[in-house]
This record gives structure tokens, C-alpha cells and sequence, in this order.
């Protein structure tokens, strides 16, 4: 893995340095509320659709033109806007305790669907499942204020700390079948609300532009093992899964992800990392805090702090940080459950038992240090926190900070708390000590080789 990693751009192909990834990024995700807004007056049908447990592939195969409400919430707080969609949600009478995501939401809906970046049409399908307990509520309220008909998939998780599910196996035949049976479920109502019927072969090149995007993405995720990483997880980062969600399965997202490994590589190549000096190398654990994330990775990056990785980019990933997690298009729908159910597992032990996976990933990233984001309206991520702190620290003695605010909800950012808190954990990891730049770089590489 390590070498094919490292190998330069081919010759003749266009300059990685013509492809910048943020300005690329903002241009598809506005690209795509363009076409959210053009949808009716194409006659596109819309689908809501969350970031994991979302059958996209199906949708795509149907044509339906896909909104992600968390997306949009999170695009408010970037946009420095959530406050007001969130007030507007409380005085309706949302308790402050509700996902922040949700309230923004609500604030959209009674702004008549009036978002920051342009009006966002009404779904004639939403999706929801199981893969967080908030989901399932939010589905319920697009049912009662839009009368939107709702699908729910209920996709089987992890049942106990050191268990797994691997193909082949009963276990994963039975979920796997019972994945399938809820996808001919989802594809009877997606012919009734489309007039269409289902082209399996349509559903075959949706997957396989998925798997491309996986070998790619998975390619771009282990050139942070190098020292230094060139690019920050929880800066950096949030662009690529945001563009790996919004263009699953679609020719654009295999184009970005094809170039930006491209770009990536020829920095790994020239030893040019995201930090100037790179000194610590650290692992996020947690959701964002999409109002002040730049901010918060600026008072990382001041003490030459890099996120080499962070779990956010598993558990949101729909199951694409998995590079084994292939399609097998000569079957597509059987293939589809089958990558779904582990992927579920996946993305719901990330949450339930994190300490499992996140031991595996300090060891490959070479970390140095963990930061764990406890969200104030998200107790679904957060809840565990203080117990795999706990479990890491005892078993692995890496040094680790807790630090709280929201997601979009600018009333819980305290900038100078923040600030002292991660002073106070640069000083400690600073007498601590790290190793010098020579040592890092072979123990970056050696974990990239072993993973």
C-alpha cells in the first residue's frame, strides 16, 4: 500500500498543483444547491436522505435529486447563520436540548425552506434509519409538517465489544437478507412516487463509481499516515467527506477524489505537510463545530498540532472509509445489502464501541495525543466519551483533551476556555516529549505499511 501511495503523478496527466480541493470542494457543493433549486422546474423528484444508512445508490438509479438535512444545518453554522434558524425553532418551542441539526431544520421549515444559499424543495421521499436514535425523530416531523412519505430502515449493528460480522459467515447471511428484503421494499415505493421502474444495470454504474471513489478515498485517508500529513482531518477533511456524500456514486465525486489523491500524493512527494512544523500528531474524536471549526483548528496548528485522522470521518462516512467494502456489480442489489449490513456495524460500533477502533487508529496515524469533542445537543456521540477516554489512557497511556461546545450552535463556543484548555495540553504533551522529525517519519511509515 505504502508504495503505490507514494508513486508520482503520471506523466502527461494535469498538474496537481491546477487542482485546489477547498476552492473545487465550495464549487460542487454550490453546484449542487443549484441544481436542489432547479429540481422543480426539471420535474426532478427530491428524496431526504441522511449521511449513513441512506441507500443512495438506489435513489441515484431513480434519478431523485438527494437533500441532506444535516448538510444543510452544518452549511448554516458555516454560513454564520444557525443562531437565527435555531431561535426561530425554540420560540416555536424546541427544547435548547434538541440536536442543534434538527432545530436548524425546524428553522428552515418555518422560513418556507429558505436556506442561507437558496430555497430548498420539498422531498417527495425521505429515508431514515436507525444508525442514530435522532433520525428516526427528525423523519417524524417531515411526516407531520410536510406530509412527506418516510422509509425507514432498521440495519443491524455491533452486539457486544470485540464482536464481529464477516462475510461468509450465518450471521452476515441473515443480515444481509434482511437488508435486501427492505430494499425491494424501498424500490416498489420509489417506482410508485417516480412512474419509473428499476434498472438494475443503472444501479450496477452507480456502484461502481462508488468503489472508485472507496479506492480513492481510502488512498487519500492513509497519506495522512506519512509525516508530515498533508492535509488536516478536521479542517481539510470535512471538505472531502462533505464532497464523498453529496456526490456518492456520481461521476463528479470520482473525479474530485481521483484528483485530489493526485494532489496529495505529488505534496506527500515534495515532504510538504499541512503544518510548516509538523510536532504533534493527534486524533479527533467526535463531531465538529462547523461555527467555529477553522478557529478551532487554528489553536491546534499554532503549537504545530495536525489531525492526522479522526474517527468523525469513519462514522460519517457511510461506510466508505472501508477500502474491503466493495461492490460486486455482477449482483448489485444482493451486494448492495451485503456492504450495507457491514457497513452499518461499522458506523454504529464507531459510536457504541468506539475504543475498539480508535485504538487501531492511534497506532496507524502515529498519534501522539486524542481530542475528544463533546457536542452539547448530541448525547448519541457523546454520551461514551468519558469512558473510552478513560479505557485509552489506561491502555495505551495517550495523552488526551476534552473539550466541549455544539455543532452549529454558536451560544456554546467560548473561545478563551477553549484556548486554555488546549494550551494547557500542548504544555503537558511538550514536557511529555515527542520524537524527532526523523524518528516520526519511520514510525508514520511503519504503520502505513502495517495497515
Amino acid at each position: 500500500m505504502t508504495t503505490e501511495i507514494l508513486e508520482a503523478a503520471p506523466a502527461g496527466t494535469v498538474a496537481a498543483a491546477d487542482f485546489d480541493p477547498r476552492v473545487e470542494g465550495q464549487r460542487l457543493i454550490k453546484d449542487w444547491y443549484a441544481g436542489l433549486a432547479e429540481a422543480p422546474r426539471r420535474g426532478q423528484h427530491v428524496a431526504n436522505v441522511f449521511v449513513m444508512g441512506n441507500a443512495v445508490e438506489i435513489l441515484r438509479a431513480f434519478d431523485f435529486q438527494l437533500v441532506f438535512p444535516e448538510i444543510n444545518s452544518l452549511q448554516t453554522g458555516v454560513r454564520k447563520a444557525s443562531g437565527e434558524y435555531i431561535r426561530l425553532s425554540e420560540d416555536y418551542g424546541m427544547s435548547p436540548d434538541v440536536c442543534s441539526y434538527v432545530k436548524a431544520d425546524v428553522g428552515l421549515m418555518l422560513k418556507e425552506n429558505e436556506h442561507p444559499v437558496g430555497r430548498i424543495p420539498k422531498a417527495h421521499l425521505a429515508i431514515a434509519s436507525n444508525m442514530c436514535s435522532t433520525f428516526i425523530k427528525w423523519a417524524e416531523i417531515w411526516e407531520r409538517w410536510l406530509k412527506v412519505p418516510t422509509f425507514v430502515l432498521d440495519l443491524p449493528g455491533q452486539r457486544a465489544t470485540n464482536w464481529r460480522v464477516r462475510p461468509g459467515d450465518a450471521q452476515h447471511a441473515a443480515d444481509s437478507r434482511w437488508v435486501e428484503a427492505q430494499f425491494r421494499d424501498l424500490i416498489e415505493k420509489c417506482e410508485k412516487i417516480t412512474g419509473k421502474r428499476f434498472d438494475i444495470d443503472r444501479l450496477a454504474e452507480v456502484e461502481e463509481r462508488v468503489n472508485q471513489m472507496v479506492f480513492h478515498w481510502n488512498n487519500v485517508m492513509a497519506l495522512n499516515r506519512m509525516c508530515p500529513a498533508p492535509y488536516n482531518a478536521m479542517l481539510d477533511g470535512l471538505t472531502y467527506i462533505g464532497i464523498m456524500n453529496v456526490y456518492r456514486g456520481a461521476p463528479e465525486g470520482v473525479e474530485f477524489m481521483r484528483r485530489l489523491e493526485r494532489q496529495l500524493k505529488a505534496k506527500v512527494a515534495r515532504g510538504e505537510g499541512r503544518v510548516a512544523e509538523e510536532r504533534f500528531r493527534l486524533l479527533f474524536s467526535g463531531t465538529p463545530c462547523y461555527v467555529s471549526m477553522r478557529r478551532l483548528v487554528e489553536l491546534f496548528e499554532t503549537w504545530g498540532g495536525v489531525f492526522a485522522y479522526s474517527d468523525y470521518l469513519t462514522f460519517a462516512a457511510g461506510g466508505m472509509d472501508a477500502g474491503e467494502l466493495v461492490y460486486d456489480t455482477s449482483r448489485p442489489l444482493e451486494s448492495l445489502a451485503e456492504i450495507t449490513a457491514l457497513a452499518a456495524q461499522r458506523g454504529l460500533s464507531n459510536q457504541f464501541f468506539a475504543h475498539e477502533r480508535l485504538e487501531q487508529q492511534i497506532r496507524d496515524y502515529a498519534v501522539d495525543g486524542i481530542v475528544f469533542h463533546g457536542i452539547k445537543s448530541c448525547r448519541f456521540v457523546s454520551s461514551g466519551m468519558a469512558d473510552t477516554r478513560d479505557y485509552l489512557n489506561k491502555r495505551l497511556a495517550v495523552p488526551s483533551l476534552y473539550i466541549e461546545s455544539d455543532l452549529i450552535d454558536p451560544r456554546y463556543w467560548s473561545d478563551a476556555q477553549i484556548k486554555n484548555r488546549v494550551d494547557a495540553f500542548f504544555e503537558a504533551l511538550n514536557q511529555r516529549g515527542v520524537p524527532p522529525p526523523g524518528d516520526r517519519k519511520t514510525i508514520a511509515a511503519e504503520a502505513g505499511r502495517a495497515a
